[in-house]
């Protein structure tokens, strides 16, 4: 069986195999796409595949929809050419149920796919979709670091500054190929649209209109565009940017189950690795629970995407929802394993949470530390959500995702898993910042991660990091054993605000997490000591928050 247009016409082979084919005429809708294209998605990659477009395809297969995605690829272009080109935007989606069944769906809801590239024949492709005025949303996922246009001291990235130097006609970064994008739909007839921003970060809509404003600014100073087309885009009735929550834990394609989908008789099922070390393959594997809470402001209108279980609500309810997810229920938990997933050579975040001692770590950090400054957002009940992270999704034998993936951009994603419950702790009269002891203690593995030396002493390869080398120069001179040798090497990390949010030292943690991290370096062997120092022996209080 071929994963293509013409292979999934045999219906009864893959019917046989167990596989759900769209219950629609995939090419059909393709034409639609191509006719009155709705929605455009920015990052070609598992999340999209895996989730979005499911979405998606539940519409289409209940007749709520007539036509599908438009994938954009803006960074990765061998996604699209060994991805999506073979396989006629056509991928498998394979779920994994924690009693090792799988669920096995061909999504074909994705109509067409475009590379972001001003120097190819796309690009003219994309401005014409952007200026047609059936277009409703232009979704992302990015990851966070896409939406950053400064560096570590605060100044433009090398990339913005061309592109605020070149204008519109030929832009570099994404967020300048947005504004030039939307620049030609305000010229067309300044439709509406809806930018919606569905990464995984605190403020996501925010972030992602605060970026696009300031390119703006910048050419419209310069006068490359009009001014008046800043006042297009700072009006929420002409073009929004929601709030959104996603939640969906999608790792890399795994290789037991590339054998299981060719045991089924399913053809080029091979998983690939791009030159900008994507992995990737035709199908995504991907957890059965999922949540995508939206702020409901579209001022072109929408799909019916409540009919495919997305919430849509206010944003003070969408930020109560991510905060509650991001700052306390699940991210910092993540990155968590993630640090000491590493240093402890674990293979997978489900053989972790078999460890006694890191199981203890994410329940205190979640139950104990996190939960007293949750916010009950009303349409997700914290506890329950939690519970179900800790006793559920993590512990999923059969989910491959790994401690090194999560570790991936560690820098940029502090400030919001564990800055925001440091604040919380510090401007509430009846909480005590100095009271916190696991949330130190991850910190100080963090750095400790960064020595890249595992708890065997070993070298271990660090998850790529936008401020990697700049944090291991701090960390350089310290040595595993050489507990004298820290001195002042973690206080430019501590004290840095555009990491943590805050001077870590000022709320009085820092003397804390170098005593921690202190215990941590004494020797081979020693991160497992500390961990049972700290964890053995301790109960897990679960109060009814």
């Amino acid at each position: 069986m071929l994963l293509t247009r013409d292979g999934i016409k045999d219906i009864d082979k893959w019917r046989h195999a167990g596989i759900k084919l769209p219950n629609y005429d995939v090419e059909k809708v393709a034409e639609k796409t191509k006719q009155n294209p709705t929605w455009l998605h920015f990052g070609a990659g598992n999340i999209f595949r895996g989730f979005i477009a499911l979405l998606q395809q539940n519409l289409l297969d209940k007749g709520l929809s007539k036509t599908g995605i438009i994938a954009v690829e803006s960074y990765d272009y061998e996604i699209i050419e060994k991805i999506y080109v073979p396989y006629d935007n056509l991928s498998l989606l394979v779920i994994m149920h924690a009693d090792g069944t799988l669920e096995v769906e061909v999504i074909g809801s994705i109509s067409d796919k475009i590379l972001a590239d001003p120097l190819r024949e796309d690009w003219v492709k994309l401005k014409n979709i952007f200026a047609n005025p059936s277009l409703q949303i232009v979704s992302f996922t990015i990851t966070e670091k896409a939406y950053n246009l400064k560096d570590f001291s605060g100044e433009y990235i090398k990339e913005v500054k061309e592109d605020i130097e070149n204008g519109p006609e030929k832009p570099h970064g994404l967020m300048a190929k947005i504004v030039s994008l939307i620049y030609t739909r305000y010229l067309k007839g300044q439709y509406p649209i809806a930018l919606l921003s569905l990464d995984n970060f605190s403020g996501n809509g925010e972030r992602l209109f605060s970026s696009i404003k300031t390119i703006t600014e910048e050419w419209v100073k310069k006068g490359f565009i009009e001014g008046k087309f800043l006042d297009y885009l700072t009006n929420p009735a002409k073009v929004s940017f929601p709030l959104s929550m996603i939640d969906k834990i999608v790792p890399r394609p795994s290789e037991e189950i590339k054998k299981k989908l060719e045991d089924l008789g399913i053809e080029k099922m091979d998983i690939i690795k791009t030159g900008k070390n994507t992995i990737i393959a035709p199908f995504v594997n991907a957890e059965k629970i999922h949540y995508l809470v939206i702020e409901d402001k579209f001022p072109n209108g929408r799909p019916p995407l409540e009919e495919a279980g997305v919430i849509f609500t206010d944003k003070e309810t969408v930020e109560k929802v991510e905060r509650m997810k991001v700052t306390t229920c699940l991210n910092p938990l993540h990155t968590t394993l993630a640090i000491f997933g590493c240093l402890l050579n674990y293979n997978t975040i489900a053989d972790e949470m078999r460890d006694p001692c890191l199981k203890k770590l994410v329940e205190k950090i979640g139950y104990e530390e996190g939960l007293p400054v949750v916010v009950h957002p009303g349409v997700l009940d914290p506890k329950e959500f939690l519970r179900e992270v800790i006793e559920v999704r993590f512990p999923n034998p059969y989910m491959p995702d790994t401690p090194q993936r999560i570790a991936t951009d560690t820098s940029q994603k502090m400030a919001i898993r564990f800055g925001e419950t440091i604040k919380s702790y510090k401007q509430r009269e009846d909480l005590n910042v100095t009271d916190l002891k696991y949330i130190p203690f991850v910190i100080a593995g963090w750095c400790r991660y960064l020595m890249g030396v595992d708890d065997e002493g070993k070298a271990m390869t660090l998850s790529p990091d936008p401020l990697l080398e700049d944090l291991k120069s701090h960390v350089s001179k310290i040595k595993l054993g050489d507990v004298d040798s820290i001195q002042d090497n973690l206080k430019p990390i501590l004290s840095n605000e555009h990491i943590f949010g805050l001077n870590l030292y000022e709320v009085g943690l820092g003397e804390k997490i170098e005593n921690y991290f202190k215990e941590l370096i004494i020797g081979p062997g020693a991160v497992r000591r500390t961990l049972e120092k700290y964890l053995e022996n301790v109960n897990i209080y679960r109060k009814n928050y």
